[in-house]
């Protein structure tokens, strides 16, 4: 037979009886015999063919058919028919389901403080970039090691809204940490070097003694209401003229928790009348800046949360957390709003602030037998922690080394007992009972003292070197306690790894704990 005779049985190829026209090296079905055998899983033999351009050496069509599915044995094309996808379900692409805890190989009864799933497991082995710092981090080196100082600047800073306030008062993280870093950077405990914050915000000046300050008073209040502020109350009255021109929509400030006595919370205040009745200082932390999401006040407010225009009074770091801050044109999420509405910053003098329940809870209650329904006002004054009663009477009159037990652990690293960074700074060291001492830090503070001043007794500050002497007492104790370098010309931001070294705390605690 030669290469140009047709063998029996099969068509020529290329030939008008080829259905396909591909020849006999096609496995598509055109030739009906070959699809009919394999679809009918006959075990007759398959004819041989030869290859094309190679008729010596014959092809064997595999046994099971090797076609095309959606033919008909005829070969004509038949429609395609498909799965419809579930709805409102994921696919499932994992062995274990999305939601459900993997422990580590070993530890079945292993107990995580985050959810482990199938597809971080797989991950396990992927570096993390040396640019990315976690909440993780600043748990470990901050938050456990027992420095944090409850101004919520971690909470404002977080761009993921994963950072909350937990039932202790302290950070904790609500969602998955996305690594950004910020939350690191602008603790004034962690990555942020505070004194360097002096020096923006303020000028070279504001390293030295007092700062540099505009002016500087001993002035009061002369309303009835002061008698419920503290000293001279002038917080109170510069909030009252502020909101009455019409420059600041509201005030964040602090108001008695409803729950417990003497516990205070963060409150805006948008009325003359809600600052006078929230007159008087606290003495323990509320978080300020990790409540400046505004839609929770949006109620009280007459104008759009953007649009609002806010004063903040708060503890020397707080202060510096808003500052630092507000230099980034980065997106704060839903605090975003907040972090650009302060305009007015007032800072209260402040050597160091208390844990509420070691403090009211430990010291006065358990150890000091004081109902706390009969302290009327409470003072830290001349180196003494006082507590009054409605009458008068003195129930607490001591050493405010006495309770430092009750003290945040993070106060004795801070070197700015007079909120270097505000507008305005008010506290009572340096003029006489009954006068509160004023320090104008800003043009802003000036325009602010400019609107109250008419309705205050002041004169000069009393004694200015009484405030310089308390600030070098505070920053020595600061330079005792901190274990970094304290340097005003250093860089803002202090990496992870160097504060890591210094404070002698784990590198990388995400991989190790997490």
């Amino acid at each position: 037979m030669t290469d140009d005779q047709p063998m029996p049985g099969v068509p020529d190829v290329g030939s008008a009886d080829d259905d396909c026209g591909c020849g006999s090296a096609c496995g598509c079905g055109g030739h009906e015999a070959d699809a009919g055998a394999s679809r009918r899983g006959s075990d007759a033999a398959v004819p041989e063919r030869p290859s094309r351009g190679d008729g010596d050496r014959p092809q064997q069509v595999a046994a099971d058919g090797g076609g095309v599915a959606n033919t008909s044995p005829d070969g004509e094309l038949q429609d395609v028919e498909f799965t419809e996808p579930a709805a409102d379900v994921s696919q499932d692409v994992y062995e274990t389901p999305a939601d459900q805890r993997v422990q580590r190989p070993g530890e079945e009864d292993l107990a995580l403080d985050t959810p482990s799933y199938e597809i971080r497991s797989q991950m396990n082995d992927i570096e993390t970039p040396d640019d990315k710092t976690w909440f993780m981090e600043l748990d470990e080196a901050v938050i456990d090691d027992d420095r944090c100082i409850q101004c919520g600047t971690c909470v404002a800073s977080c761009p993921s809204d994963s950072i909350g306030i937990g039932d202790d008062g302290l950070p904790e993280l609500v969602k998955m940490c996305t690594g950004c870093s910020l939350c690191w950077d602008f603790c004034p405990r962690g990555g942020l070097r505070y004194e360097r914050q002096w020096k923006i915000t303020g000028g070279d000046d504001n390293v030295k003694g007092a700062g540099d300050p505009i002016t500087e008073f001993s002035a009061r209040v002369e309303e009835d209401w002061r008698q419920d502020s503290q000293d001279g109350g002038v917080v109170t009255a510069v909030l009252v003229e502020l909101l009455e021109a019409g420059e600041i929509d509201g005030a964040l400030i602090a108001t008695e928790s409803d729950d417990e006595p003497w516990k205070a919370e963060s409150f805006l205040a948008t009325t003359p009348e809600e600052c006078i009745a929230n007159a008087g200082s606290w003495y323990n932390q509320t978080m300020a800046l990790g409540n400046l999401d505004l839609e929770q006040w949006a109620h009280k407010l007459d104008v759009p949360v953007e649009e609002a225009s806010l004063a903040l009074v708060g503890t020397p770091c707080e202060i510096e957390g808003i500052r630092a801050l507000q230099d980034f044109e980065w997106d704060y999420a839903s605090h975003e709003s907040g972090v650009r509405a302060i305009d007015y910053t007032i800072a209260l003098m402040c050597t160091k602030n208390f844990n509420y329940k070691q403090l009211m809870g430990e010291q006065l209650v358990e150890q000091r037998d004081i109902d706390l329904d009969d302290v009327a006002k409470m003072d830290v004054l001349d180196g003494k922690m006082m507590a009054m009663g409605e009458d008068g009477e003195m129930l607490v009159d001591e050493d405010v080394e006495n309770f430092h037990d009750a003290a945040l652990k993070g106060c004795d690293e801070c070197a700015d007992f007079t909120g270097y960074c505000a507008d305005l700074t008010v506290g009572s060291v340096g003029s006489s009972d009954e006068y509160s001492s004023v320090i104008v830090r800003t043009e802003q503070g000036l325009d602010a003292w400019d609107l109250v001043e008419a309705e205050l007794d002041y004169h000069d500050l009393e004694d200015r070197s009484a405030v310089g002497k308390l600030q070098g007492w505070d920053k020595k104790k600061a330079f005792e306690a901190l274990e970094r370098p304290f340097d005003p010309d250093a860089p803002r931001f202090i990496d992870y790894t160097d504060h890591a070294e210094n404070y002698e705390t784990e590198k990388n605690p995400h991989e190790a704990g997490h």
